[in-house]
């Protein structure tokens, strides 16, 4: 029997209970251990296309297609194709900005504010009023 003064466990959130944020499970962990002893992971792949693409776009010649609008639209389509080609690969470099935590000058939190410019003002006393505000 549980006494006054002991309170019954409730469940809910335990410190240090559950997976640590970030780790893989042990079938993912094993894949991507699978994959980088083949010597070359997706990510690779999709970089590599990403850069031959890009290259290529470049190396476009108008004579060879004789036509500079034919030249501009092959140009146009192999910049389309690296670019969705990046767009894939770009979550794996690139981290997402709501992930970065935004501060103000010196760490501080950022502050936003608007100045109203009344139409009588000059630009001289524009710019006095925005420099007092920071």
């Amino acid at each position: 029997m549980i006494e006054n003064n002991q309170k019954k466990s409730k469940g809910g959130k335990r410190q240090g209970a559950g997976r640590k944020t970030g780790s893989l499970t042990k079938r993912t962990r094993q894949i991507a251990e699978a994959v980088a002893t083949q010597g070359i992971t997706p990510l690779e792949v999709m970089m590599k296309v990403m850069h031959q693409l890009y290259e290529e776009a470049s190396n476009v010649q108008e004579e060879e297609l004789g036509d500079k609008a034919l030249a501009n639209e092959a140009r146009i389509k192999l910049l389309n194709m690296a670019a969705t080609v990046g767009r894939h690969a770009a979550p794996y470099v690139h981290p997402r900005l709501s992930a970065i935590e935004h501060t103000g000058k010196d760490g501080a939190p950022l502050q936003s504010g608007v100045l109203v410019v009344p139409s009588a003002m000059s630009i001289d006393e524009w710019e006095q009023a925005a420099q007092a505000k920071h």
